[in-house]
C-alpha cells in the first residue's frame, strides 16, 4: 500500500526535473534555506527510487559528520586510503583574537635608517593643474625591506711560514670557512638550521639559494657539509643529553621515523632549557637503555608505554590527558551501564585532583587531607569488582601505576600530561612529513644531532645561525668547540 501511494505522483502544472540522489543531495547540503513544500512536492514527483536514493545519501552523509569519515569501500586502491583520517574538528570555544577593548600591538620602529628619500610634486596627479612650490604638509613612512642579495666572494691570500723547531710550513688559519670548504660559516648554518631547524626539504634550500640569494650549490655537496658540521657540533649533542639527565623533570614521548625504508623511532627527551633526539632501530628497553644508562634521579614524565617501565627514576608521572583519551575512546563503542558508572567516578576523581593542584589558597593541613581523600577514591575505584570488561582493564592500569597518577600534587613544576614532550617532538613530525625522514643512519645521526642542538638553542633564546657561526670560528681558531650556550635568562 504504502509503495503504491509512494509510485503515484501528485498532479502538477509544471514538467519535473529529473535529478540523481547524489545531484539532489548536493544542491540540499549547499543551500542555506530549509525546502519550500512545492520543493519538497518536486522531489516527491521524480519517484520512489529518487526518494529512496536521496535518503540513503543523507542519511550516510548525516553520520558521517556526527561519527566521522566511515571506512572506504573495498574497492578503493591501497594507495588513496589515508592511514588515518581525524575526526571533525570542535568549533572553536571563542572567536580568535585578543578581546576587545584590548591595547594593539604593531610592529615598533626601526632603530637605524639607512637611507633618506624625499618625494615631491610639481603638477597634480588628479588634474594636471599647477602646485604651490611650497608643500602645504609633510609626513614620513618609513618602510623596511630586503633588497637583492649578492653573494661576498673574498679571495684569502694564506703566507705559509717555514718553522725551524717543527721543520715544516705552517700557515694561519683561516676561520671563516671549514678547511677545504668553498662556502662560508654563515651560509652553512644557515641552510643546516633551514633544513633541521624549520623544516625545509633540501630541494627547497636550493631554489631558495639559487633564486634569491643567487647562489648555485649542488645537493651532494651541501648535505656533506652539513655531515661534517654534525661532526663538529657532536659534543654540544652530548652535553644536551647530560644536561636533560640532570633535569629536575624530564618528558618523554616517541614516533615514528623511517631510515632507508626500514622502519625506526624517534625518541625526545625533553627539559625546560634542553631537549635530546636519538633515532633507533627498537621502540623497546635497547633504545631507552642507550639514554638512561643509569637511574634517573629526577621526575620522568611520559604516556602509558610500558617500556617506560624500564626506567628507575626517583619519581614518575603518567600523563592524565591520555586517561582522558582513553575514557572518550571507549565510551564511542561502549554505552553498558558499568562502562558509564566507571567513566564518571573515574573521570570526577582526576578532575579533582587537576583543581586541587590549582589551588593555592589552600593552607597545607587541609592539602594534605584532600591529597589523602584522593589516594582513598583512587583505592575505592581499583577495589571494586567491576563488571564491564573495559573497566576493569583500565582498573589494573590504575593499580599498576597507582604511585605514578597524582606525583604532580607532591612536587612543585610537575605537569598533569605529557605535554611538554609533545610540543617538543612535533617539529620532528613536520619534518618528517616535509623531507620522508632519512635515507641513511648516517642521515638519521645528522638529523638527530642537529635536531638537538637548533632545539635547545631555540629553548635558550639564541640566534640559532650566529651562535654555530661563533662557534665554528672558536673552533677553527683554538681547535676546541666553546662550552653550550647557557639559557639568556641566566645572562642577564
Amino acid at each position: 500500500m504504502a509503495e503504491a501511494v509512494l509510485d503515484a505522483p501528485p498532479p502538477r502544472d509544471r514538467p519535473v526535473v529529473r535529478m540523481s540522489p547524489e545531484q539532489l543531495c548536493q544542491e540540499l547540503l549547499a543551500r542555506k534555506r530549509p525546502l519550500s513544500a512545492q520543493e519538497a512536492a518536486d522531489i516527491y514527483a521524480q519517484g520512489r527510487p529518487s526518494v529512496v536514493g536521496l535518503f540513503v545519501t543523507l542519511s550516510a552523509q548525516w553520520v558521517s559528520a556526527r561519527t566521522g569519515p566511515q571506512a572506504p569501500h573495498p574497492s578503493t586502491p591501497s594507495g588513496m586510503r589515508a592511514p588515518y583520517e581525524k575526526p571533525p574538528p570542535k568549533r572553536r570555544p571563542r572567536d580568535p583574537g585578543r578581546k576587545k577593548g584590548h591595547a594593539g600591538a604593531r610592529r615598533g620602529p626601526p632603530q637605524k635608517i639607512n637611507n633618506h628619500q624625499e618625494h615631491s610634486l610639481g603638477a597634480c596627479p588628479d588634474c594636471g593643474g599647477r602646485l604651490n612650490k611650497k608643500p602645504t604638509r609633510e609626513r614620513t613612512r618609513i618602510i623596511e625591506d630586503i633588497p637583492e642579495v649578492e653573494p661576498v666572494v673574498t679571495e684569502h691570500t694564506i703566507c705559509g711560514y717555514w718553522c725551524r723547531r717543527c721543520e715544516k710550513i705552517v700557515e694561519p688559519m683561516v676561520a671563516d670557512a671549514l678547511p677545504g670548504s668553498k662556502i662560508g660559516n654563515s651560509l652553512l648554518a644557515l641552510t643546516a638550521w633551514l633544513h633541521y631547524g624549520v623544516g625545509m626539504t633540501l630541494s627547497q634550500i636550493l631554489l631558495l639559494l639559487n633564486c634569491h640569494l643567487n647562489f648555485k650549490l649542488s645537493p651532494g655537496g651541501l648535505v656533506q657539509m652539513w655531515y661534517r658540521l654534525q661532526e663538529i657540533l657532536y659534543a654540544w649533542y652530548v652535553a644536551i643529553g647530560e644536561e636533560v639527565k640532570a633535569a629536575g623533570v624530564v618528558c618523554a614521548d616517541e614516533t615514528g621515523w623511517r631510515v632507508s625504508g626500514l622502519l625506526h623511532w624517534l625518541w625526545c627527551f625533553t627539559s625546560q632549557t634542553a631537549t635530546y633526539y636519538l633515532i633507533d632501530r627498537s621502540r623497546g628497553e635497547v633504545a631507552i637503555k642507550k639514554f638512561f644508562a643509569e637511574a634517573f634521579a629526577g621526575i620522568l614524565v611520559t604516556d602509558f608505554w610500558k617500556v617506560y617501565d624500564r626506567v628507575v627514576a626517583a619519581f614518575k608521572q603518567k600523563c592524565l590527558v591520555h586517561l582522558f583519551r582513553e575514557l572518550k575512546k571507549v565510551d564511542v563503542r561502549n554505552r553498558s551501564p558499568g562502562w558509564k558508572a566507571f567513566r564518571k567516578t573515574l573521570k570526577r576523581l582526576l578532575r579533582d585532583a587537576l583543581r586541587l593542584s590549582k589551588r593555592e589558597e589552600l593552607s597545607s593541613a587541609e592539602y594534605d587531607s584532600r591529597r589523602a581523600r584522593l589516594d582513598g577514591r583512587l583505592n575505592a575505584i581499583i577495589a571494586h569488582p567491576w563488571k564491564d570488561a573495559d573497566a576493569r582493564r583500565l582498573a589494573k592500569r590504575l593499580l599498576k601505576y597507582r604511585d605514578e597518577l597524582f606525583t604532580f600534587l607532591d612536587h612543585e613544576g610537575v605537569p598533569a600530561d605529557n605535554n611538554g614532550g609533545e610540543r617538543a617532538i612535533r617539529p620532528a613530525v613536520i619534518i618528517r612529513k616535509n623531507s620522508f625522514c632519512n635515507r641513511s643512519e648516517r642521515g638519521a645521526n645528522a638529523q638527530a644531532v642537529m635536531m638537538s642542538v637548533y632545539r635547545t638553542l631555540k629553548l635558550r633564546g639564541h640566534d640559532p645561525i650566529r651562535t654555530v657561526v661563533q662557534a665554528l670560528r672558536v673552533y677553527l681558531e683554538t681547535g676546541k668547540l666553546p662550552p653550550l650556550p647557557v639559557p639568556r635568562a641566566l645572562l642577564g
